[in-house]
């Protein structure tokens, strides 16, 4: 293990997202506060609770996962990407570090920017809305889990992806559908079954289900399912990364 090369390329993966925060943390701070303005203060006057939580507590969870996945997936797929346009990643992959040391470091950058926006968003509620919070341990472990799983799932798509047409695509048309039809705004249970059975195969339904669960004690269905889907979904993506990273399929340009 190389720990000089695989500490350097960590700290500057950390440090390329902290250098513009004003475009990677700022921006989910204020789309959240806007949500709640508008969704959730404007909605409660016609959906005054769901579950027996104020309906502007119960979306809060789903706008802290959103924020995390979409941040972890960002600062991934969008570093890669932009290695590979720009013909540097040749040049990092003859460095002495290996292909796992290479995708674990990109991942560990990816996942605290994920971590660093749910804990703002998650502050933002504490003061905003007084929003309680059930289990902090639970929450944080269940934030670092899924960070680190769609920080793993963005460098995936870093990999594949040819242009930043082709990354766009791929994030429109996967990413942010999945997350509006996970129960953000509603619970899954006001669906009709066949809707119902749809958002059982959603993974973000069980990530915010899982948090939703560790911040207000309520969920739509057993949070240990939602933690091993966490977890597979980050075994599964770190896996085909890393394997990827090894082996130079679709890197190389």
């Amino acid at each position: 293990m190389n720990w000089v090369g695989f500490t350097t390329l960590v700290m500057r993966e950390v440090g390329r997202f902290f250098s513009v925060y004003r475009q990677t943390v700022l921006p989910g701070v204020i789309t959240t506060a806007l949500y709640i303005v508008i969704f959730g203060f404007t909605l409660e006057q016609r959906i005054s609770e769901i579950q027996g939580v104020p309906y502007t507590l119960f979306i809060l969870p789903g706008l802290i996962m959103m924020n995390t996945l979409n941040n972890a997936t960002a600062n991934t797929s969008s570093s890669m990407l932009q290695m590979k346009l720009l013909q540097q990643l040749p040049d990092l992959l003859t460095a002495p570090l290996s292909g796992f040391e290479i995708s674990i470091a990109y991942i560990i950058g990816g996942t605290v920017r994920g971590m660093v926006n749910g804990i703002l968003v998650l502050l933002l509620g504490m003061l905003l809305i007084q929003m309680p919070v059930k289990d902090p341990l639970g929450t944080l472990v269940f934030i670092f889990l899924v960070s680190w799983a769609f920080s793993s799932m963005g460098l995936l798509l870093g990999q594949l992806a040819e242009s930043w047409d082709q990354l766009a695509m791929m994030q429109n048309f996967f990413l942010t559908p999945l997350s509006f039809l996970g129960g953000i705004f509603y619970s899954i249970k006001m669906l009709p079954d066949w809707a119902q059975a749809l958002s059982f195969i959603n993974p973000i339904y069980y990530m915010i289900n899982g948090i939703r669960y560790t911040i207000l004690g309520v969920s739509d269905s057993p949070v240990l399912i939602s933690y091993a889907m966490a977890i597979s979904l980050t075994l599964l993506f770190t896996m085909i990364s890393i394997l990827l990273m090894q082996i130079g399929k679709k890197i190389k340009q």
